[in-house]
């Protein structure tokens, strides 16, 4: 049997914070697209919400491995123009890493189950941080690419098994 060549061995971890109350835990309670629900998200919120996927390759969290960060996200929240966005910037482990686009497709899925649906959703590959990240990039930002991802049984699978709360 042959055992998969992993992109990094050795992954620098980086302790957790504590969790925090969130604004995206009493969102979830009202119900994502409840009146005044829109309102309010900050970037710690959106990084609540995303510190606890799981890496596809290593059994560590994304805010472990340092490939999300507070400082990476940006909440764009215009009440009064009613114009929402999220913009998430992730670093891989490696320039080289071969599960960058898996992990901006977890994201991206996070995002879509927590956020209200108004919110626009950006999640991209850190400037300088990926060799193929145009083209992950291009991926990610490609909405009928992220359908039929979103189709296939055998991504998703992939994609619930980084989405479980690790324990």
């Amino acid at each position: 049997m042959a055992t998969r060549h992993l992109d990094n061995p050795s992954p620098v971890l980086i302790a957790p914070r504590p969790p925090r109350s969130s604004r995206a835990a009493q969102s979830s309670d009202l119900g994502s697209d409840s009146p005044g629900s829109q309102e309010g998200w900050s970037s710690a919120d959106v990084f609540e919400l995303l510190r606890t996927i799981v890496d596809p390759e290593h059994p560590h969290t994304l805010e472990e491995l340092g490939v999300v960060k507070e400082e990476d996200i940006v909440v764009t929240d215009v009440s009064s123009t009613r114009k929402h966005s999220v913009n998430v910037h992730f670093t891989p482990t490696v320039p080289h890493c071969s599960m960058a686009t898996l992990i901006g497709l977890c994201i991206r899925v996070r995002l879509l189950r927590e956020m209200p649906s108004t919110f626009k959703l950006d999640v991209a590959v850190a400037a300088g941080t990926h060799a193929s990240e145009m083209a992950i990039n291009k991926q990610l930002a490609d909405k009928e690419r992220v359908a039929a991802a979103l189709e296939n049984p055998g991504m998703m699978e992939m994609v619930e098994a980084c989405l479980v709360e690790p324990t």
